[in-house]
């Protein structure tokens, strides 16, 4: 076949696949439009999943008569119209190609009315054709879109498309991250006539709150804190959830740049490593967050769908992002009332059980099955630190430390302890994990973790990969404690070791260590694998603590309960299971039917 020229029809087909993927992406092209038309209010109406009807109507400036053709022609738009303009862009749609695009590929009616006409106009069209001239149409200030047989011209395109419930799905996730992005605006959303969503302008706090709510539910509300900051021209601002409120997978997790929601790698990477060290690899953080910067620093087109940017200066606002995330996160952790330094406000408590009796009559037994663990919210880890008085008979459990004075030891594995509120039960491996992680952390920092010289160095037998490895990264152990030579082919000599690692402990570790960065990828830095060699610090920690059946006295538990109090990210170990969990005296009332 010689080269030739497509057709127009054919070409517009061919782009309108970069912008117009499924429903939930018309959807957005036409809100978006909606909401750079300074919208206040917008209806969204889907039929079939959207694939047989799309309406979205708007309150805002409207288009003129003479612009109408315009507006579904390519390259058409009135968001830019220079280099310096496509470089600074503030909107949120400025390709020229939405509308073009959802024609090339559907029936498509465009109303729309200013505020100085007396009545609307209409403009029709299909299949990449418009109509010849607009007619006059009754509506109130504002446009409104209709979209009809979406891919009709392209039915291949439409056997791609999931059941009518999955695209309404996609089309009310694309509106929830929007009407996150926009509070100020009203979101109204319905499918067959059902209504779906309807979030009313959020100008207040109170209402903000609400609508984070309605859209991520009321228990990510109740375990996620505002917080802002701004720097050199950066700034973030949103709710971070504690670690333990964490997700299977990333479905409440809501970022933008400049008010346009994106799906970022850098910036995602930089959330991921803030939450890494509260998190098990398999779970995933939530979060609402908007970063704002000069449009000049960021580059909105780079993706057809506009999900995507690119930072002049990438590396500066990945460190912003981690830092402050991670900062943030730092700061909440348990802390007595009288301590100076972060309010307690802001301690992650990672659950709160609920012991429900299912009846009055139930037996110990039944009530025991019962146990439902449920996420404590923000206002119960404020009313943690808030002065009480103990219990008389129990002067020791003073309210200034908040995870109480233990009691007793429990099978080897718990300590249990008494506090202002109830019962505290704490796993003390998984605690002493943690506390010992952060020290070699702050050690790390300092200069490195000191070590002991061994009286008689230490033979490790292991594969001559994993010994050259070892080799190339003496320097890399050495900061974490770790001192060895090579002894031969597959030989290591272990000469020092972590003052808080048990000598009986090296060899696993080692072999642990060497055997996954091994495994990673062939020769692979070793402080890449271990990120910055906390990989390292977080398996030396796991082998030092406390381990299951050995016997703690008072003082011991007690000691360890002040550690934790005064440990950043003390209520997560470092593989991201909780640490401890308070029970509070109204559950125990209710497990033994006190005051009844």
């Amino acid at each position: 076949m010689p080269i030739q020229f497509l057709p127009e029809v054919l070409i517009n087909q061919i782009k309108a696949g970069e912008v117009v993927e499924r429903p939930a992406a018309v959807v957005k092209e036409l809100v978006e439009n909606a909401l750079d038309a300074c919208a206040h209010r917008l209806v969204v109406e889907l039929e079939d999943g959207g694939l047989r009807r799309i309406l979205v109507r708007d309150d805002g400036r409207g288009i003129p008569r003479e612009e109408l053709r315009l507006a579904l022609s390519r390259h058409a738009t009135s968001k830019i119209a220079s280099l310096d303009d496509l470089e600074r862009v503030a909107s949120l749609g400025f390709r020229g190609e939405a509308l073009a695009s959802i024609l090339a590929v559907s029936r498509l009616a465009l109303n729309s009315r200013t505020a100085a006409d007396e009545h609307g106009w209409r403009l029709g069209g299909e299949g990449g054709l418009a109509s010849p001239e607009p007619v006059p149409a009754a509506l109130a200030p504002g446009t409104a879109v209709e979209v009809l047989d979406l891919f009709f011209s392209t039915p291949a395109r439409r056997k791609f498309m999931k059941s009518a419930s999955t695209e309404a799905r996609h089309v009310e996730t694309a509106l929830r991250r929007l009407a996150l992005a926009r509070p100020e605006v009203a979101f109204k959303l319905s499918h067959d006539g059902r209504q779906l969503l309807q979030l009313e302008p959020a100008l207040d706090e109170p209402a903000r709150e609400r609508r984070l709510a309605a859209v991520c539910g009321a228990e990510f509300l109740a375990n996620a804190v505002y917080r802002e900051a701004e720097v050199g021209g950066l700034c973030l601002r949103g709710w971070i959830a504690l670690p333990s409120f964490s997700r299977s997978q990333p479905d409440l997790q809501f970022l933008t740049v400049n008010g346009r929601g994106v799906r970022d790698r850098l910036l995602a990477s930089a959330l991921r490593r803030a939450y890494a060290d509260a998190l098990h690899s398999t779970r995933h953080p939530a979060f609402v967050l908007a970063l704002t910067l000069d449009p000049a620093a960021v580059d909105v087109n780079v993706h057809p769908q506009k999900t995507e940017v690119r930072f002049r200066e990438g590396a500066r606002v990945h460190d912003f992002l981690f830092g402050l995330v991670h900062r943030w996160l730092r700061e909440l952790r348990p802390e007595p009332e009288h301590h100076h330094g972060v309010g307690l406000a802001a301690a992650p408590e990672p659950h709160s059980y609920a012991l429900p009796l299912r009846t009055a009559t139930a037996g110990v037994g039944e009530a025991m099955s019962s146990y439902r663990p449920a996420l404590a919210t923000w206002a119960d880890l404020a009313a943690m630190a808030a002065p009480r008085e103990a219990p008389a008979t129990r002067p020791e459990a003073r309210a200034e430390h908040p995870l109480g004075y233990a009691i007793a030891q429990l099978h080897g594995l718990f300590i249990l302890a008494q506090n202002a509120r109830g019962l505290v039960l704490v796993d003390m491996h998984a605690a002493h994990e943690r506390v010992i992680y952060e020290r070699y952390k702050r050690e790390l920092a300092q200069g490195g973790v000191p070590s002991q010289t061994l009286l008689a160095p230490i033979l490790v037998q292991v594969g001559e990969a994993e010994a050259e490895l070892a080799e190339r990264q003496t320097e890399t152990l050495r900061a974490a404690g770790l001192q060895l030579d090579r002894a031969g082919p597959g030989q290591l000599l272990v000469r020092a070791t972590p003052t808080l690692l048990p000598t009986e402990a090296v060899v696993e570790l080692l072999k642990d260590l060497l055997g996954r960065s091994s495994d990673s990828g062939s020769h692979a830095h070793l402080g890449e694998v271990l990120d910055a060699q906390h990989r390292v610090l977080a398996d030396m920690a796991c082998k030092a603590a406390i381990k299951a059946n050995r016997s703690l006295g008072l003082g011991e538990m007690n000691a360890l309960l002040r550690d934790m109090e005064s440990t950043e990210l003390a209520g997560q170990c470092n593989h991201g299971r909780p640490t401890w969990v308070q029970v509070e005296l109204a559950e125990l009332d209710r497990l033994f039917l006190r005051g009844r």
